[in-house]
């Protein structure tokens, strides 16, 4: 039962999530906020909203090996699975894309995240760390986004995801209402079920957090992902994995940190966080050397992916 419980919070956030990024995108677009403030932070933090709600539950809930297990078991997910499970069914040509500047963000997120680890606990003053590091990426996206379209580099303004100009306010209003709801009951549902089956199996917080949780909270980027390697869009699909990884180490913790702070296990040190390093690197044939995603590297990467979860779960 605790499967089907974990099973059902973990589709509820996923709904609920979707549903408040639908929601906050229309309103945020109806208040005449601008298309590029509100792709680059309400659907940028509205689709990473599953995994903060799991993280402010864990903290609460004083399980925070869910947290950050699952913020590195996504990141680590997101590269090796997420990029090597699609690449099997069709090649990425990230030969075609140029992500060196946010590659090179996220590979500094990481490390500082890493740095602030050896700390031992992350509190608010780390929180506040990985909150500025977001703001300044953000401000640096912005700029150049700003100036990209000064220079007519940019002839259409893109539509944030879920954007509707035709949706009428009471719509905008039950989405976020449902967001609102969805998000907190789905997480406390998919939290004390993962609670019960890491003491079912004999395993800590963190195995649950570095594996279940992450795998299930990585699906919608795995979906994207796979979509975007059927239709040719590389771009797409490297791009939605460097952001949400970076997301998901300064947004996700950084937050959370500010209900109460997240002790690191020392597993953590040893072994997770230089794997979750290491899948990062392995980027860079990819981003800086034109290297297309073939199928023999998506074979690769996933079988990494397969052996990680079982080390996790081994050692």
């Amino acid at each position: 039962m605790e499967w089907l419980f974990a099973g059902l919070g973990l589709i509820i956030l996923l709904l609920a999530g979707d549903s408040l990024v639908r929601g906050a995108v229309n309103l945020a677009l109806r208040l005449g906020i601008p298309a590029l403030i509100v792709s680059l932070t309400i659907v940028a933090f509205g689709t990473s909203a599953p995994e903060l709600l799991i993280s402010i539950q864990a903290v609460l809930k004083n399980v925070p090996g869910i947290a950050i297990g699952n913020v590195v078991g996504s990141n680590t997910a997101n590269i090796l699975l997420v990029l090597g499970f699609p690449a099997i069914l069709a090649v990425l040509h990230t030969s075609h894309c140029d992500s060196r500047a946010t590659y090179i963000q996220m590979i500094v997120a990481t490390l500082i995240f890493i740095g602030l680890a050896f700390r031992g606990v992350f509190d608010a003053i780390a929180g506040a760390v990985l909150l500025a590091v977001l703001a300044y990426i953000l401000f640096v996206a912005f700029r150049a986004a700003q100036a990209h379209r000064r220079a007519g580099i940019e002839s259409d303004e893109e539509e944030p995801e879920g954007a509707d100009p035709d949706m009428p306010w009471w719509k905008i209003f039950i989405f976020l209402g449902l967001g609102l709801v969805g998000l907190p009951l789905g997480a406390d549902l998919l939290i004390d079920s993962a609670e019960v089956i890491a003491r079912e199996f004999g395993v800590s917080e963190a195995v649950i957090g570095l594996t279940l949780v992450a795998l299930g909270t990585s699906l919608p980027e795995l979906a994207t992902t796979t979509m975007a390697a059927l239709r040719r869009q590389a771009d797409v699909a490297i791009g939605n994995v460097i952001g949400s990884n970076m997301f998901n180490l300064l947004a996700i913790i950084g937050i959370a940190t500010m209900v109460g702070p997240l002790p690191v296990d020392p597993e953590f040190l040893r072994f997770d966080l230089w794997v979750m390093l290491g899948a990062s690197l392995l980027l860079i044939p990819f981003v800086f050397f034109k290297q297309d995603i073939n199928r023999p590297i998506g074979v690769v990467l996933t079988l990494l992916y397969l052996l990680y979860v079982v080390a996790v779960f081994t050692f």
